[in-house]
């Protein structure tokens, strides 16, 4: 399969080029936790909101508010309570097991403060993770991550293993292999906390830059006032409960 070919293939769920289509609907999103003690903490609370194709949008909050729960939740790697998660047609709240997985794995990109990427393997194959798993062929699969890399700034670090480079050049790692399957919404979960100011900067535009580019929805939490400032809407998450921030601000 020709670059160009495997391009075509992995596109958005929505129209990349519209604005107007809820790519992430959530509605009356609930989770809680046991205490020690055995009560139960009520982390979210009846949480909804959408975020669009091609629109950015962060979610601010108190440590301990909750918003790493509601990416988990949203990304299907942990299950709610209760509440409706649709990813396009997709209904994530209700997927389980392969379906799940494939679904997840083609259509949603991850971004963590830690980048959970594989110490032993090089920058060009962490990032053609995702298409292998996917069944691309490999030859296919490190053409497109190599092209990825060239994107995020990382051309001539393709073979260098990740032990070897700095924290914001694995960080570019991670999105690259986040985005390398255009997936339809991209979570980033506090992607700029371990970075200095410039490194988690460039972290901050590469993101914008695939939302803007290839049309996909993104929803960050983030502490980061410089990141924050990218997004289209501000989300504020505290005691359970989610509102938008005002334009003012």
């Amino acid at each position: 399969m020709e670059v160009a070919a495997l391009n075509r293939e992995y596109r958005p769920i929505q129209n990349p080029k519209s604005k107007i289509q809820n790519v992430l609907v959530v509605e009356g999103l609930r989770k809680a936790f046991r205490t020690p003690a055995g009560a139960a903490l009520e982390v979210l609370r009846d949480i909804s909101l959408t975020v669009r194709a091609g629109e950015m949008v962060c979610v601010l909050g108190p440590s301990g508010s909750g918003k790493s729960t509601l990416l988990h939740l949203v990304g299907g790697l942990d299950t709610a309570d209760g509440g409706e998660i649709k990813l396009g047609e997709f209904d994530i709240a209700r997927a389980r097991g392969a379906k799940l997985a494939g679904f997840r794995n083609s259509q949603v990109g991850f971004v963590f403060q830690f980048h959970h990427l594989l110490p032993d393997l090089t920058a060009a194959e962490n990032v053609s993770m995702p298409l292998l798993i996917n069944r691309i062929p490999r030859q296919d699969a490190t053409a497109r991550a190599l092209l990825m890399l060239e994107r995020v700034g990382l051309k001539d670090y393709s073979s260098q293993r990740i032990g070897l480079l700095s924290g914001g050049e694995q960080q570019r790692v991670a999105i690259a292999r986040a985005c390398i399957t255009r997936p339809a919404l991209i979570l980033a979960d506090e992607p700029t906390g371990n970075l200095d100011v410039s490194a988690g900067d460039q972290v901050g535009e590469l993101l914008a830059s695939f939302c803007r580019d290839e049309g996909s929805a993104v929803l960050l939490a983030t502490h980061n006032e410089r990141l924050a400032s990218l997004c289209d809407r501000r989300l504020i998450l505290s005691r359970g409960r989610l509102q938008e921030q005002s334009s003012a601000h």
